[in-house]
This record gives structure tokens, sequence and C-alpha cells, in this order.
């Protein structure tokens, strides 16, 4: 039977929005079974502990369980090609870091491409660093460091995390911008590098806020500036680097990723709970103080937020030639 050409146009039309229709009914109902937030790290962290209080707010709002599942390794990176391996279908999410802009430089033959293969969804945070040293340290301020530095080049130790570390980069990036050389000592993890620089073993670190404010108060520690643009609310009478250093600021932050192919419904509900998140006084609190404020973006707009970031550390690693151990 040959249909009439209007009523063939009609049926074609019809069967070419079912993708949409489906996809819109799915974001519907999403999620009807638990879901995997996949956390680049072990469990205590500082990704574990974000992703497990965004697991739990998820889980109250959308009425399923958000299991959190620490995937801990190279750097984040295994974590990240498991999710760019799974099925597109919103089951299975990164707790996406700074890390993963800056691993795109470090590694050179990864089996994925972060920015092609997982999807921004939603912004959490950025967590900023401090730049603190033993109290035994003659330097008091940032000029007063710059100037010691400058006449003691390579004198100074400054420890951190390990190679390709947030407080590397952060130090690898005041070394460019302020003009002075110290030798970087790095250690297997955050923990033991902060732990020598209070024994007095090494002089200087660039720690986050979160890790190093109770030192600071307690006067194990001497913070000389923070690497956020503005002075930060839980270290008021810190200046900013920035305030010597023009133009410098570093932040680790965190957020959502899925793999690449997620339905735009269900990237866009997702985006939305998060974004009420951080909008609720609860959560607002938790996240001042781990040393970091809320960031609200929409999808689109932290999707240009990681490439920005891609691009400016890998300026700062082929400027100090840094390659992963």
């Amino acid at each position: 039977m040959r249909l009439p050409r209007r009523r063939f146009l009609h049926l074609a039309a019809g069967v070419a929005a079912l993708p949409a229709i489906s996809d819109i009914a799915r974001a519907q109902t999403y999620p009807e079974r638990p879901v995997r937030l996949i956390a680049p790290g072990l469990p205590g962290d500082v990704a574990d502990l974000f992703a497990r209080l965004y697991g739990e707010w998820l889980a109250q709002r959308l009425d399923q369980p958000f299991i959190i599942e620490n995937r801990a390794g190279a750097g984040g990176n295994i974590a990240t090609e498991a999710v760019a391996r799974a099925p597109p279908d919103g089951y299975t999410l990164l707790w996406v870091t700074s890390a993963n802009a800056w691993n795109a430089t470090l590694y050179a033959n990864l089996n994925f491409n972060f920015i092609r293969d997982i999807l921004p969804v939603a912004s959490s945070h950025r967590g900023y660093g401090v730049l603190v040293v033993h109290p035994s340290f003659p330097a008091k301020t940032v000029p007063e460091f710059i100037a010691y530095a400058k006449a003691n080049p390579g004198k100074i130790n400054m420890a951190s995390g390990g190679v390709g570390s947030g407080s590397h980069l952060w130090g690898e990036l005041f070394k460019m911008t302020a003009g002075v050389d110290m030798l970087h000592v790095p250690y297997r993890g955050w923990g033991p590098a902060l732990a020598d620089v209070l024994a007095g073993q090494v002089q200087v670190m660039f720690d986050t806020v979160a890790t190093s404010i109770g030192h600071i108060k307690a006067g194990a520690l001497r913070a000389l500036a923070v690497t956020a643009a503005t002075r930060l609310t839980v270290l008021p009478d810190i200046p900013t680097v920035g305030e010597f250093v023009p133009g410098y600021e570093a932040a680790g932050w965190g957020g959502i990723g899925a793999p690449r192919n997620t339905s735009a419904e269900i990237v866009d509900k997702l985006n939305k709970e998060i974004n009420a998140g951080l909008a609720h006084p609860t959560i607002k609190a938790r996240i001042t103080d781990l040393g970091s404020v809320p960031m609200p973006m929409t999808p689109a707009n932290f999707a240009k937020f990681i490439a920005a970031e891609t691009d400016k550390w890998a300026k700062v690693i082929t400027f100090a030639g840094i390659k992963p151990l």
C-alpha cells in the first residue's frame, strides 16, 4: 500500500522525534536505581569528602542512593578512565577535580581525552591554598620572602604532596610569576609533606587552607598569603599572593562529570540539584569549613572553565618541565 505524501512525512517526523521524547521520559524518571559516583582518591581525602557531601545531598533530593566508589591511583586517571568507558546513562558519574585539567599535560599517553570524553555536569567549589612557612623562617611577609629567595636562589626547600600535585603546581606558578628559584622536595602525599614543614625539616609549602588552618591558628605555622584572588573569610587578616605578585591566583576545584553522550536532560537535572545544594546553608557552611567557596555554574560555563584551567596549567607545567614519576 502506498501512503499519501503528507501522511508519510507526518509518520517520518513522528519517528524522528521518538529519541528526544525517550530522553525526556528517562530524565523525568531518573534515577530509577542507585547511582555510582566515582571519587579519584582514598576514603577521607578532599575529593572523597566532597563526593560524599554531594552524594548524600543528591540521595535526599532524588530518592535513590548515590554510592561513593573510591578509585585511587595515577593522579585520578584510573577513576576518570572508568567513567569515560561507562555507559552514558547517568548511573556512573565522576567526581572531577583540578587534577583532571593538569593531567592532560602531565601525562602523554592517556587512554582517554578528558575534555572530549567527560561531560561537565555541575561545578561545586573552588578550594584555595596558603603559603605557609615554619615559624623559624626569617621572612614574615611575601615581599620579605621574595627578597630572601632572590638572595638565596635554590636554597629554600619547598615541600609538596608529590610531583604534579596541587601544592607542587601552586608553588611552580609562584616561582614563575615572582621570578624566584626554590628547591622542590616532593613527598608521597600532602600529609607527610606538611608534617616535615611543621617539624622544620623543610621551610615552605603551598598547602590547602583546610589542612593548614588549625596549625596556623595554633602558631605552629606562619601564613604569609593565600592563593585566592581575594582574601578569605576564614583567614581575613592574611593577604593574597596577588597583592604582591600581580596576576597570581591558584585553586583546586571540584564538581561532577558524566560520560560523553549522556542526555542533556539528565545533565540539566543533576546540575539543577547541585546548584540547589550550593544555595543551601548547610552545604555552604560545610564548603566554607573546608576552606573553599561555592562555585555554581551551568554545564556550558563549567566546560569553559575547565578548558581555561587546562590551558593555564599547561603553561606552568611546560615552563617548569614537570614530568610525572
